[in-house]
């Protein structure tokens, strides 16, 4: 048994948040730590106190860590980012809401002696002597301290203290990851209840020495099991008075929600796998219900999450298209006006948003993606309804005059066409760029809608039927907001933002094929029809050529594909380009175009040149970051590897953001998480001279000074499937609702007694629903029978003791 870990974060919105510019204003953006290590940054909104994100996030992350923070920042173009304050979340917090935290949460003011990290690691021995028993206190290290200087690290020693008596070690100069070996005794009177403190700080000459954490010791517990040695979690000093300043600082509304998953073998899944893709089989056509059951069963507000986990598990099947197509058919079944088809969200809409962002994402980049680049590169203001009209000077050199209202109205009604006509000549040409899995996939669902609603009266239906997820719910969308579809980075400023939603209006208007209701909306969208009834044509001719492919052509398409490599992830990066013991400085890195596969990290002078290999996957031994003093830099990682003659290398990679550091972390521990040889630690810093920056350590192939992170990853469209999470997720979600599973088989079998299911024919044959029900029993005994899942153990296990 493996026992996983993920945070779902929903960053929404700020409010009342303080002005720190002159304008008055503030440009606010958010970074999430998980355990103070950065792992998410917002977009920043500028110019508001009130702004709003709407970020989405899951992090895969080990089990123990202890507490998510949230800072809210400012950003300043020519000064350091102002902090406006936090939130912090406890793992126990997020743990005690079985539903996540959600609402609004008060900023606090952060206070530097509660911005402590890292751990110490300690030798604790009670010895027995002559006149009373001695404890003996060995501090060996620290690791991931807090930078306090500005050069980037702190210069720590620590203070370890007892019944009045303090002791102190040896300072070291520059390193968050110290090494003292220094051992301190003191004399134990029996019965003394006064505990043992060990304080880091980092030693300043001219101010008052910083704070970096502490952990205090049960000497009681300690006299018991007489040695303990391990790695302890530093605290922050909560014995001083705190500020009440909450609400003084604006607040956050958040979404976090906690999930932990003990995750069994294959075999024991394979019962429940079989009974659900036995029902996709058969169906409409055999006696199948489980999938109506579970739609049935299942509450609006966690349809999504169902959705997607029966998606991915039919993907990992290759049933992703039955499954579907059975889908198709029981909305089908139950409708029987045209204009409701596939609007509400239902079991079928949910599978299939997941599906186009599972199976269509590298399309809609392809596609839309430029059109939504030129947008923001041209920055023209747009406005098609008179009553939000601004009109504003024109002209040059100095002949200036006020543009009408008449001129803006057709500026924007031009730019508008143009952008509109583009796109839908993008997607003419990109029947071929489709997925085949896609195009089969609408192949089924046009088939379906005709057959349902024959007759010329309803010769749109089909078409509709198509464009209603790839148009409504799929492009226009991304048009939107195509930050959260990964398509930028940023979100768009107030202009380019009112252009994007105008664009995806007139996108909504084509996907209805122009209907009148859709045109009596809003009738200042009037310059854009002939356009969209043009573009109405290219949409049905384009939808024509998309559903015909046969299953041959589908086939032969799936097997070109899968025979090329596709990229997990590419984009520019930095290399450092020096050797031997030069200054390292972010000058010295050379941008270089990188392709990361299944097979190798590869790289190339632009992206259309020819690639070479730098490292082959299955000799990566770690990927991780970098210290920013180590270059001169930020966002720097390291991939660890070996070549081809064994021999351990390293190369540096600088990033231009925090997110994209994470993005290319996560990716590449997700490919070479099976590698044999993975390191447990590593250095963060980097060999110069005769040691290592970071623990000054003169052997440069001794163990790192730093735990490594393989297990954290962020979760992304592209990444490859989970079978065994994704059913046990469904086994989680069917035993949620096994009450009401239970009631439908009373109902179905006569009264049959809860908890009785029938194990041979008699009056009531076996049908699906029982042997669910029996699958559902043999996986409850199956995990209580288990021992208990522990993650993988650690070079140097964390210990948690009394504080």
């Amino acid at each position: 048994m493996a026992k996983r870990s993920s945070l779902y974060i929903r960053i929404v919105e700020g409010k009342n948040l303080p002005a720190k510019d002159i304008t008055g204003s503030s440009d606010p953006y958010c970074i999430v730590k998980v355990d103070n290590e950065p792992i998410i940054r917002t977009a920043t909104v500028w110019k508001t106190l009130c702004p709003f994100w709407g970020e989405e996030y899951q992090v895969h992350l080990p089990p123990t860590f202890h507490a998510v923070a949230f800072y809210v920042m400012d950003e300043d173009a020519l000064s350091r980012d102002d902090v406006i304050g936090k939130v912090c979340l406890t793992r126990d917090t997020i743990a005690s809401h079985p539903k996540g935290f959600s609402g609004w949460a008060h900023l606090t003011e952060v206070d530097p002696d509660e911005e402590v990290q890292g751990e110490i690691h300690l030798r604790l021995e009670v010895w027995p002597g002559a006149r009373a028993c001695r404890l003996r206190c060995s501090v060996l290290g620290a690791r991931d301290l807090a930078p306090k200087d500005r050069n980037g690290t702190s210069d720590p020693f620590v203070r370890v203290r007892y019944k009045g008596r303090t002791r102190e070690t040896s300072i070291v100069k520059k390193s968050c990851y110290p090494r003292w070996n220094e051992t301190f005794e003191f004399e134990l009177q029996e019965g003394a209840m006064e505990a043992l403190c060990v304080e880091a700080w980092d030693w300043d000459l001219v101010s008052r020495n910083d704070f970096l954490g502490k952990v205090v010791i049960d000497v009681q517990r300690l006299r018991v099991v007489q040695q303990e040695e391990g790695w302890f979690r530093l605290q922050p000093d909560q014995s001083k008075s705190r500020r009440h300043d909450e609400g003084n600082l604006g607040s956050l509304q958040l979404e976090v929600r906690l999930r932990d998953e003990t995750v069994l073998p294959s075999s024991y899944y394979q019962p429940l796998v079989h009974l659900l893709c036995h029902e996709v089989k058969l169906g409409m056509q055999g006696p199948g219900q489980l999938i109506p059951l579970i739609e049935e069963t299942t509450s609006t507000e966690c349809r999504q999450d169902v959705a997607t986990n029966l998606l991915k598990l039919f993907l990992g099947q290759g049933l992703a298209k039955d499954f579907l197509d059975l889908l198709f058919q029981l909305e089908l079944s139950r409708t029987s006006e045209t204009n409701t088809l596939f609007r509400s969200n239902s079991l079928a809409s949910k599978s299939v948003e997941s599906f186009l962002k599972v199976a269509g994402m590298q399309y809609l980049h392809g596609v839309p993606g430029p059109i939504i680049n030129k947008v923001f590169e041209e920055k023209k203001y747009v406005e098609l309804d008179p009553s939000k009209v601004e009109v504003k000077d024109v002209g040059c050199s100095g002949l200036h005059r006020p543009q009408t209202e008449a001129e803006v109205l057709e500026q924007s009604a031009q730019t508008l066409r143009a952008h509109l006509g583009a796109l839908l000549s993008a997607l003419s040409r990109s029947v071929r760029a489709c997925p085949a899995v896609v195009r089969a996939t609408f192949r089924q669902l046009f088939r379906r809608v005709r057959e349902r609603f024959p007759g010329a009266q309803h010769e749109n239906v089909p078409f509709i039927a198509v464009t209603s997820f790839l148009c409504l719910r799929f492009f226009s969308p991304a048009i939107m907001s195509p930050k959260l579809f990964h398509l930028r980075e940023r979100h768009a400023d107030a202009r380019t933002s009112r252009t994007l939603l105008l664009l995806a209006k007139a996108v909504q208007n084509v996907g209805n094929m122009d209907t009148p209701a859709s045109r009596a909306k809003e009738a200042w969208m009037e310059p854009l029809q002939p356009t969209v009834r043009q573009g109405v044509a290219q949409l049905k001719d384009f939808i024509t050529k998309l559903v015909d492919i046969e299953e041959k052509d589908e086939l032969d398409l799936q097997r070109t594909l899968s025979l090329q490599a596709p990229p997990v992830k590419e984009g520019p990066l930095f290399i450092h380009r020096t050797k031997g013991k030069g200054p390292l400085m972010s000058s010295s890195f050379k941008k270089l175009y990188f392709s990361l596969t299944t097979e190798a990290l590869s790289f190339a002078k632009t992206p259309s040149s020819k690639k070479s290999a730098l490292i082959k996957l299955a000799n990566i031994r770690a990927a991780e970051k970098v210290e920013e003093k180590s270059f001169g830099g930020s966002h720097v990682m390291q991939v660890i590897y070996t070549d081809d003659a064994g021999r351990p290398q390293t190369a540096y990679l600088q990033c231009k953001c925090v997110n994209e550091l994470n993005q290319w972390l996560s990716a590449l521990r997700k490919v070479s998480i099976n590698n044999t040889g993975l390191l447990g630690s590593y250095h963060p810093g980097v060999f110069r001279g005769d040691k290592w920056s970071c623990c000054h350590q003169k052997e440069k192939t001794g163990q790192g000074c730093d735990k490594t992170r393989s297990r954290v990853t962020l979760q992304e469209w592209n990444d490859p499937l989970d079978h065994d999470l994704e059913a046990q997720l469904i086994y989680r979600h069917l035993l949620g609702v096994e009450a009401m599973l239970w009631e439908r088989h009373r109902e179905l079998s006569g009264g049959a007694e809860a908890g009785t299911v029938p194990t041979s024919p008699g009056k009531v044959p076996e049908d699906s629903l029982a042997r669910l029900l029996r699958v559902l029993q043999d996986l409850r005994e199956a995990r209580s029978s288990s021992p208990a899942g522990s993650p993988p153990s650690e070079p140097n296990c964390l210990l948690e003791l009394q504080t």
